[in-house]
This record gives C-alpha cells, sequence and structure tokens, in this order.
C-alpha cells in the first residue's frame, strides 16, 4: 500500500482536529461566545436602562417646564393686576388732589370775595359817614352835629362788631 501525500493530509487534519478537541477548543470557543452574548445582552440592559432613565429625565424637564412656564404666567398676571392696581391708585390720588386744590382754590376765591366785599363794604362806610359828616356839618349847628356823630359813630360800631 503506497501512501501518498492526500494520506498524509488526512491523517494531519484528525490529528490536527483530534488535537482541537483534546485542547477543548470548541468549548472554549463556545464559552467566549456566550461571555460575548452575554455581554451585549447586559450592554443591550443597561442601554435599556439609559434610555428609561432619560425618558423620565426628559418626561421630569417638560413636567418642570410646564410648571415653570405656569408660574412665569402667574407672575405676569400678578404684575399685570399690581399695575393696574397702582394705576388706579395713583388716578385716584391725582383726582382727589386736584378735588382738594380745585376746593382750596375756592376757598381762598371765597375768601378774596369776602375780604373785598368787607374791604368795599369798610370803604363804602367810611365814605357814607364822612357824606354824613358833611350834610350834617352844613345844615345843622355845632351842639346838634355832635350828638349827631357821636350818635352815628355809636351805631356804625355797634353794627361793624
Amino acid at each position: 500500500m503506497a501512501f501518498d501525500a492526500t494520506f498524509f493530509a488526512l491523517v494531519g487534519l484528525v490529528l490536527f482536529l483530534a488535537l482541537i478537541v483534546y485542547l477543548k477548543v470548541p468549548g472554549m470557543m463556545a464559552k467566549s461566545l456566550d461571555e460575548r452574548a452575554n455581554n451585549i445582552r447586559k450592554e443591550l440592559d443597561e442601554a435599556k436602562r439609559l434610555r428609561e432613565e432619560a425618558q423620565a429625565l426628559l418626561a421630569e424637564y417638560q413636567r418642570k417646564r410646564k410648571e415653570a412656564e405656569a408660574e412665569a404666567a402667574q407672575i405676569v398676571a400678578a404684575a399685570e393686576r399690581e399695575a393696574a392696581a397702582l394705576t388706579a391708585e395713583a388716578k385716584q390720588k391725582t383726582e382727589e388732589f386736584v378735588a382738594r386744590r380745585n376746593a382750596l382754590s375756592e376757598q381762598k376765591i371765597k375768601q378774596a370775595e369776602a375780604d373785598a366785599i368787607g374791604a368795599v363794604r369798610a370803604a363804602a362806610v367810611d365814605l357814607a359817614i364822612a357824606a354824613a359828616e358833611r350834610v350834617i356839618s352844613a345844615k345843622t349847628d355845632t351842639s346838634t352835629q355832635d350828638a349827631l356823630f357821636k350818635d352815628a359813630v355809636g351805631k356804625v360800631q355797634s353794627r361793624l362788631n
């Protein structure tokens, strides 16, 4: 029997496969593949967990944004109400100030009128007294003039007081 190169190649292949089985290479490969599959599974689980966390954070931030927008809207509304109240208060105070100033001006005008009327009356009284004195002095004698003058002055003084 002659052995050719094909036979030796077959024997080499069988010995190689026996050596691989003896050294437990298929088990190591299966173990390596299992470890790799487990690592991939862990990474997928971690990615899934991170995704869920990200979604939870996104939902929380959206909720906080909505709350902040609502709070900002409330602050703006409160500021608008406060501005309206301040405007109304300022308008009311301005109207009250104008009313007080008008009342004070009217009071001053009435006082000036009263002073003017008093001055005119005093001037009229002085003029009437002077006219009465001239008329009386021209038509009466000295003793009658003195009696009438004293009587008139007394009446004028009692009316003025």
